[in-house]
């Protein structure tokens, strides 16, 4: 139920900043930026950047790390190699992904090859229906071939 005399939040209105703030704003963080690697003036800025850095330090090591350096023998750590050491030529493992996109393929390829070649179900189905479709043409023509000479042999009678 609804306390008497408070309201939600869902009706307040909407606050928008105007450009000159915005404009103010993006001013002063570029003045920091360029400033960040000359020394500070006043003291309270190197006072305020070293709060900043210490809240940083705080968050990367918060809790027990901070105190206590722990070693997690179950961690790799990340090791970076030299250009020089890594080797190119050497055969890359491919991932499981990898391996089966490629049997894939292979096995694609070996389809469409004996495709070609006629070995396969589905090319024995196509080419029996080309014959069938090449016979009904061949039948076709003739049929129309027959006509036209009936034709001819009537209109050559006829004008005789």
């Amino acid at each position: 139920m609804p306390r008497g005399g408070k309201k939600g939040h869902k009706g307040r209105g909407k606050q928008f900043s105007n450009p000159e703030e915005i404009d103010r704003q993006m001013r002063v963080q570029k003045e920091l930026e360029e400033n960040a690697g000359a020394e500070k003036e006043s003291s309270s800025d190197s006072d305020e950047e070293s709060s900043s850095d210490e809240e940083s330090e705080s968050r990367r090591r918060s809790g027990v790390e901070g105190l206590i350096e722990i070693e997690n023998p179950n961690r790799v750590s990340q090791k970076s190699k030299k250009v020089t050491e890594l080797d190119v030529a050497a055969p890359r493992e491919l991932s499981r992904r990898e391996r089966e996109e490629i049997e894939k393929q292979k096995s694609k390829e070996r389809y469409m090859k004996l495709h070609l070649e006629g070995k396969t179900e589905q090319a024995r189905a196509d080419l029996a229906r080309l014959a069938i479709i090449k016979k009904q043409r061949e039948e076709a023509a003739k049929k129309r071939d027959d006509l036209r000479k009936e034709k001819d042999a009537e209109e050559a009678k006829a004008k005789r």
